[in-house]
């Protein structure tokens, strides 16, 4: 009988590893935390000098709701806010439109106008906290309300800082909320990079993610493959719009998943930053600042059982020490009832404190890059990269993402990968706590949904309200000069973010901008 052990990714694992097995060259792979090529971390002192940055992941049906849940997690003792927009916030499509039926707040925040984006954010000092929008396709516009938000709180741009995803590649590949074909999508990203810089200096324009594709199936080495090879794509789009890469490559972000398989995620974030530096280095010639690897991590909510379901405490436990002991910069930690629903507040303040007792109990920020010079662990980060490197060259070879994308490629390969797991989950060679190991017969828990058909009356009629006391002139002037601006984004001065900004002043609903986008741009419609 075959005694191999393999990580989630294949990666074959001795039994024991000795001086010599994970031989790195000091200088060239390693060298000292924060100096390129930022293996060991990206700060000279990382924790030591500053923890991660903890956020809660949240969005609640109501804009009100969701700021309940905000001020309870900041209260508790949270870092960063990070906001989740239900389906058609995230489609382009108001509330009371007929298209939004049934989806309306369930599984993020419904924000139709920017007063919505007001309540959102009561009582809360946006020039005091980070805030992250999970937003992709209609990211132009949320990042638009939310500095119009702070411009009417008399808080400037240039005080903001946050994060929005942005990063519309993968959602061809693993989520769906698109609107636009590839290259307008691809145009209006650098048109927010633009923005970004000229405006909101502090802000993160993008957050290429992994997350995603990692949840709907990917192996740790395809999750890192098909996220950088998408930032190339991100990277050659922002060069051909006019901006030199130190105008928006330092302030590029990341967005992983962390998983059960500690050593494997822990050399996968090593290797990210490895792969990172170089490729900007010698692709195209970025500076160090460019060349560091900046990442938000969550834990994998694909991970997460709806049988008993607390023992998810612990999955959740091992992937921030993961995500921790691999150097994140940035952390969600998810609630162990969230297989069944949106996550109690027991629950998210629970995962909150499972990051505090890391930080704070465990010894781990206490030095830089702990599992360093490990046999096992600099063997392992140095095979994720070689495997990385292989399927980048793959994709590469197939004209880059936005090709192997349009030809499935990426798609075929995570499904496979999903396939695969789940054939060994359900043969009992991938045990899974409380599935197919120490299972027993108590009832998956019931959690009580809210009542959705009322919320959707009473967001429909928020909108409907809004509409009715705007400026109809002002209004059709500022929609005019999106729909005149659009056919040129990523061209400089072409005046689509301002126009976007100025509409969204004039209380211009998401829907509104959407339809105003797709008249230039067209849906994409996938083959």
């Amino acid at each position: 009988m075959s005694d191999e052990r393999l990580t989630p990714s294949g990666i074959p694992i001795e039994p024991v590893y000795r001086p010599g097995d994970g031989t790195v060259n000091y200088a060239r792979d390693l060298g000292d935390p924060g100096e390129f090529p930022f293996t060991r971390g990206i700060q000279p002192t990382m924790y030591r000098g500053r923890l991660w940055t903890m956020r809660q992941y949240a969005g609640f049906g109501t804009a009100a709701e969701t700021n309940a849940r905000f001020r309870h997690l900041l209260d508790a003792g949270q870092t960063g806010l990070s906001v989740a927009f239900d389906l058609p916030t995230q489609m382009g499509i108001d509330s009371d439109s007929p298209r939004a039926a049934g989806e309306v707040g369930r599984v993020g925040v419904a924000i139709d106008t920017v007063d919505d984006m007001h309540v959102l954010f009561d009582g809360i000092r946006l020039d005091e906290v980070s805030t992250s929008m999970t937003i992709n396709a209609t990211a132009a516009t949320l990042l638009a309300m939310y500095v119009v938000v702070a411009e009417e709180r008399g808080v400037r741009a240039s005080a903001l800082s946050g994060t929005i995803q942005n990063d519309i590649l993968k959602e061809y590949v693993a989520r769906g909320t698109y609107i636009y074909p590839a290259e307008p999508s691809l145009w209006l990203t650098a048109e927010t990079f633009r923005y970004c810089k000229e405006a909101v200096p502090g802000w993160n324009p993008i957050s290429i993610s992994g997350y995603h594709m990692r949840e709907a199936g990917a192996t740790a080495v395809q999750e890192l493959a098909f996220t950088i090879s998408n930032a190339v794509a991100y990277v050659r789009t922002a060069l051909g719009a006019g901006l030199a890469v130190d105008d928006f490559a330092p302030r590029l972000s990341f967005f992983f998943a962390c998983h059960n398989d500690l050593f494997e995620e822990v050399a996968k974030f090593r290797a990210a930053r490895r792969i990172w530096a170089r490729l900007m280095r010698d692709r195209f010639a970025a500076s160090d600042a460019g060349c560091r690897l900046r990442f938000h991590t969550q834990t994998g909510g694909v991970t997460l059982t709806a049988q008993q379901p607390l023992t998810n405490v612990v999955r959740v436990a091992v992937q921030t020490l993961a995500a921790t002991l691999g150097g994140t910069q940035s952390l969600h930690t998810n609630g162990y009832d969230e297989a069944l629903a949106l996550p109690t507040a027991e629950a998210a303040t629970l995962a909150l404190r499972t990051q505090q007792v890391v930080a704070f109990e465990s010894g781990i920020a206490a030095t830089v890059d702990p599992l360093a010079g490990s046999h096992y662990v600099e063997a392992l980060t140095n095979e994720v990269e070689r495997r990385t490197l292989a399927l980048m060259a793959d994709v590469d070879a197939r004209g880059g993402s936005v090709a192997a994308i349009t030809a499935g490629f990426f798609q075929d390969e995570i499904a496979r990968s999903a396939y695969e797991y789940q054939l060994a989950v359900e043969s009992g060679n991938r045990a899974v706590v409380g599935v197919n190991r120490f299972a027993d017969d108590e009832p998956v828990p019931v959690v009580p949904a809210p009542d959705y058909h009322a919320l959707e009356a009473a967001q429909a009629a928020r909108v409907a309200a809004a509409r009715s006391v705007r400026d109809a002139r002002a209004l059709a002037t500022a929609l005019d000069a999106v729909s005149a601006a659009a056919p040129h984004a990523g061209a400089a001065n072409c005046g689509l973010m301002a126009a976007i900004v100025d509409a969204v002043r004039a209380r211009a609903t998401v829907g509104e901008i959407s339809a105003r986008l797709e008249a230039a741009y067209g849906r994409y419609k996938p083959a």
